[in-house]
C-alpha cells in the first residue's frame, strides 16, 4: 500500500510497532525493510524525509489486522 504525507512520525512508528505481523518498507530500489526493526525505523527516517514530513512511502503488511490499523491510521491519525 502507499502511504503519503505523514506528519506524525512517531504516531505512525507506534502504530508499526503495534503490528502483530511483519510491516515492511519498500525501498526505490526494490529492497524490503522491516519496519518493526528500530535500525530500519531510524534508517528510514534519516534517507526518507528531511523537513519532518514523509512525502510518500511504500509499505507492505500481511496481517489484516495490521492492513486495517495502518489505513485507519493514514485515515484519522489514529
Amino acid at each position: 500500500m502507499k502511504v503519503e504525507n505523514i506528519t506524525n512520525i512517531e504516531k505512525f512508528f507506534e502504530v508499526v510497532d503495534s503490528c502483530k505481523g511483519k510491516v515492511e518498507l519498500v525501498t526505490g530500489e526494490g529492497d524490503r525493510l522491516n519496519l518493526k526493526s528500530k535500525l530500519s525505523q531510524y534508517v528510514s527516517m534519516a534517507n526518507i524525509f528531511s523537513n519532518g514530513e514523509i512525502p510518500e512511502l511504500e509499505i507492505i503488511a500481511y496481517e489484516k489486522e495490521d492492513i486495517d490499523k495502518l489505513v485507519n491510521f493514514m485515515m484519522n491519525g489514529e
